[in-house]
């Protein structure tokens, strides 16, 4: 049986060094990384193909587990990006001198140990420990078993680097597939400082209901834009096709499609390139009758609003007016990212005031909610909560602050 409990107090332990190590060193480790990384590109699709092979191509997960020689070359460039980014740690984030003397100072530290609970998705594996080796912070990775190969393979590699630059390995560590595993992560009291899950709506669920340790919800995406009175239909055409079939897997690609009822002669044309790259689409009543014949469309029912799809699916919306679009996104967001399409200033300045999420946007597509695009490094995730961080989770928000005051023989 698995000492949880004594793999806990080892990363603590080895954890509570990492602050003391050079810039030189970090970015020195994550160079190795990527080094060690590009040479055993093969062994890594060796194990992600053992995965795959596990996994139903039509599973919307299928895309996220799967690695490519392209996308881990994308993943060491993300890795570069964060060893050019600057260092979070020891910040004066505020400094000032008491009347009695005592000098006191606001700086940036590390949070301390990160448990990442993730589905299947290994790229998690390389960005959160660059993440968390810029920052200072130690972790703890509890993935699925449908990447248990892909995980196992990115992780000795990572082993690899650590140990190769006097960095200790016991700070960063991968716990077993098993279930028991996530319960022990989840109750790691004094262990373990933020648990931060990334993956479905039930994974999230699950850990914000049973966790003792605090958590950082990321990941859910249920995404919404619309398509007011005033849209450009080429700009339109163009963001709606990218947000949804861009790469419908992930957590910002779009899901339902809200239009203006002054435009709905107009849905034919504004949903043709979905129709071309077959997207199934469900229409409400009044959009039904518009698109009704054409391939892949049907009519909607309840539980295609407020459903993140992960897939080449999504739901069509008419309204009467902003109001009733502002309504829509209320009661069905997930508060990730919200988009308008629109030529009018004073819907776009309410929209963009009063949508409740994350990332909110105005003739763009949702698809740049991500750390890397935003200039951030890779991400630990899309934070959809308001405590501590929002949106996209990079190296600032792995950071805490302590004060540390200095005296002369002061007492109070």
């Amino acid at each position: 049986m698995t000492d949880y409990q004594q793999i806990f107090k080892s990363v603590n332990s080895a954890t509570r060094k990492l602050p003391v190590l050079t810039e030189e060193n970090i970015v020195r480790t994550l160079q190795s990384l990527r080094a060690i990384t590009l040479e055993n590109i093969a062994l890594i699709l060796e194990a992600n193909r053992l995965d795959l092979d596990k996994m139903d191509p039509n599973d919307p997960k299928y895309d996220r587990l799967l690695l490519t020689e392209e996308r881990i070359k994308n993943i060491c460039g993300e890795i570069a990006q964060v060893e050019s980014l600057q260092s979070p740690l020891n910040r004066i984030l505020e400094s000032k001198t008491l009347q009695n003397g005592l000098d006191l100072q606001k700086i940036s530290v590390p949070l301390g140990v990160l448990g990442i609970i993730y589905e299947a998705r290994p790229n998690v594996t390389f960005d959160v420990f660059s993440l968390a080796l810029k920052s200072g912070n130690g972790l703890i990775l509890k993935g699925s078993s449908d990447a248990a190969h892909s995980n196992q393979a990115i992780i000795s590699i990572i082993h690899q680097a650590l140990e190769s630059n006097n960095i200790p390995k016991e700070a960063y560590q991968l716990l077993p597939v098993e279930r028991s595993a996530t319960k022990a992560l989840l109750e790691a009291v004094g262990y373990v400082d933020i648990i931060i899950p990334r993956g479905s709506q039930g994974l999230i669920d699950f850990v914000r209901q049973n966790a003792k340790v605090p958590v950082i919800e990321t990941g859910a995406g249920i995404v919404h834009t619309y398509f007011d009175e005033t849209a450009d239909i080429t700009k339109g055409k163009a963001i709606i096709h990218n947000a949804k079939t861009r790469r419908p897997s992930v957590c910002n690609s779009l899901d339902c499609l809200i239009i203006h009822q002054s435009r709905i002669s107009e849905l034919s044309e504004l949903i043709e390139p979905l129709i071309k790259s077959s997207v199934k689409i469900f229409a409400d009543e009044r959009a039904f009758t518009k698109l009704e014949g054409k391939p892949g469309v049907e009519k909607a029912s309840e539980e295609h609003f407020g459903t993140e799809f992960l897939s080449l699916q999504m739901s069509i919306k008419t309204v009467s007016g902003l109001t009733e679009a502002l309504d829509h996104i209320s009661e069905y967001s997930s508060k990730h990212s919200e988009a308008i399409i629109s030529e009018n200033q004073d819907n776009i300045d309410k929209f963009l005031k009063m949508v409740d999420a994350a990332a909110v946007y105005a003739n763009a597509s949702t698809a740049f909610t991500d750390g890397n695009q935003f200039g951030l490094g890779a991400e630990i995730g899309i934070s959809t909560q308001k405590l501590h961080a929002r949106g996209p989770m990079a190296l600032n928000e792995l950071t805490s602050y302590k004060w540390i005051i200095k005296g002369n023989g002061q007492v109070r």
